[in-house]
């Protein structure tokens, strides 16, 4: 009797095993993978292992570049196309290391000269920095960093939801409600916030503004992110938040070129704010001559063309 006992255990055991193992595998084929960097990587040997050891927002050769970019982060996906016409109208420059990380960012990067990624340290100077209109005009202002700066891109926002709209959200003001859980840009270094909270100012008054940027962060139902052109896409995609305010091109990047499961919700014009994007070129550029190369090219038919493809509306 007690062998049988024993043997109706094990059976029990392993059957419960073989559940558990099955509700796992089917867990883990249930939720699919939408992790970045979400654009071709360059040629050599691949290895990544995301999240963990993945690297998005640094593009192309960090050892002896013939031309350093610093782009604001929401342009991450235009980098691999842009950087390849570049190089294919001066093939005097193939190696071309940019990054995409926040505009705030990249210019605490420049200010302090260096940049730590996890082990990795990046000491390398921009030729060529871009970011919204009003940060470069600023920082002129503040340091007299720039030498020339060219307009190249505008941009408006737009929330952005899981498929299907589950919250029904219809606009800004409902991203006050406290059923919805928003993913937020941080004011503290992405200017895309500030033009948001003047949208929700414009929608709901103070009040909106003060329970997504107050109230909602205070009992965690706002989120607010460190790089949001790939947080907030993410936390959509993986149930983590219910709307993210974003450009409008991230937006359409995530719909349309890599036909994840997302929404746009069009925010109207009353309540809605135009970026334009400005690329200036550094006095300090240690590459002057590919600087100045680049900045031309940024307003060429080629470069425009490549941030019509993603959406990018010309600049006035």
């Amino acid at each position: 009797m007690k062998h049988k006992h024993s043997w109706i255990a094990a059976f029990a055991l392993g059957a419960l095993c073989i559940t558990a193992q099955a509700a796992t595998q089917a867990s883990t084929q249930a939720k699919p993978d939408y992790l970045p960097p979400w654009n071709p990587p360059p040629e050599g040997l691949q290895f990544s292992v995301p999240p963990f050891d993945a690297i998005a927002d640094l593009h192309g050769d960090v050892v002896d570049p013939q031309l350093t970019v610093f782009f604001a982060g929401n342009q991450f996906m235009v980098v691999h196309d842009l950087v390849a016409a570049f190089k294919q109208a001066h093939p005097e420059y193939q190696r071309v290391f940019a990054e995409t990380l926040p505009p705030g960012i990249l210019a605490k990067q420049i200010e302090g000269g260096v940049l730590v990624m996890g082990n990795l340290r990046i000491a390398l100077k921009p030729d060529i920095y871009t970011a919204g209109k009003g940060a470069v005009e600023r920082l002129q202002k503040q340091h007299d960093w720039f030498a020339a700066t060219a307009d190249y891109a505008r941009n408006p926002l737009a929330i952005l939801v899981a498929k299907g709209n589950p919250k029904h959200i219809e606009g800004l003001k409902d991203l006050g409600r406290a059923d919805v859980r928003v993913s937020m840009p941080n004011p503290a270094w992405e200017g895309i916030a500030k033009q948001i909270e003047d949208g929700y100012r414009k929608a709901g008054g103070e009040a909106l503004d003060h329970a997504v940027m107050v109230t909602k962060v205070q009992d965690g139902s706002t989120f607010l992110t460190t790089i949001h052109h790939r947080q907030s896409p993410l936390r959509v995609l993986q149930g983590e938040s219910d709307a993210a305010p974003v450009w409008s091109t991230e937006a359409y990047f995530q719909q349309q070129i890599l036909h994840h499961p997302v929404e746009t919700v069009a925010i109207p014009a009353a309540q809605n704010a135009i970026a334009t994007y400005t690329a200036a070129r550094l006095k300090a550029a240690p590459h002057p001559q590919a600087a100045k190369d680049f900045l031309a090219f940024m307003q060429s038919p080629t470069a425009q063309a490549i941030y019509r493809k993603y959406g990018f509306q010309p600049p006035q």
